[in-house]
């Protein structure tokens, strides 16, 4: 119904000493990663993905990814990746090669009806914590407690319901479509207000 160039790319990270680049290709299986190393020489063929979608109640090879971040689960580097309605994935880093088809395991379904915006990782207590921005349920605050033995979801989640990885809505941080880590204690944020201006402003990191 849409443009697909316009998810050709949908959110990209630097890691280390690789550019990541997620969205569609013209494959069989259209959802895509990228790692191109860096400096930039060549572009290889992207890693194709598939994921079991909870809300959904069936695996998907269609649906872009929305946002990811770079995260280490252990010492090995992840990709955690999140789609519309709201399923929140883990990649190994290590797999997506090119022309390679990797499936993802699903380790939170966050509510249906709901659109990632962005999402950020930062440490605060003795805890690393995923902070994500969507369009219907508020800023998420999502635990990665005991992520690396968390159980792949691979069954319906019905009723708009959530599972896996729990979460708790920043109330004070409405409207925010884009955030990014300022420094160690700060995100940076443009969010809207409820008379459609844009605002940049830092906040606390909650």
């Amino acid at each position: 119904q849409s443009n697909p160039r316009q998810e050709s790319i949908t959110d990209l990270a630097f890691f280390e000493d690789r550019l990541l680049v997620a969205g569609l290709s013209n494959e069989e299986f259209s959802s895509a990663l990228r790692a191109i190393p860096f400096p930039f020489q060549k572009i290889a063929h992207g890693t194709s993905v598939e994921i079991y979608h909870g809300a959904h109640g069936k695996f998907e090879t269609r649906a872009p990814i929305r946002t990811f971040v770079p995260f280490k689960v252990g010492n090995e580097p992840q990709l955690l990746a999140a789609y519309t309605c709201t399923p929140l994935v883990q990649f190994p880093l290590k797999d997506i090669q090119p022309a390679a088809k990797i499936k993802g395991k699903t380790i939170a379904e966050l509510g249906n009806r709901n659109r990632p915006l962005d999402m950020i990782v930062y440490h605060k207590d003795g805890k690393d914590w995923l902070l994500l921005a969507n369009n219907s349920r508020g800023v998420m605050k999502i635990s990665t407690e005991n992520i690396a033995g968390a159980e792949a979801i691979t069954a319906p989640v019905g009723g708009g319901g959530t599972k896996g990885q729990t979460y708790q809505t920043i109330e004070s941080w409405k409207g925010v479509e884009q955030l990014d880590k300022l420094d160690d204690t700060r995100a940076l944020v443009v969010r809207k207000t409820e008379a459609g201006a844009l605002n940049l402003e830092s906040l606390p990191l909650p």
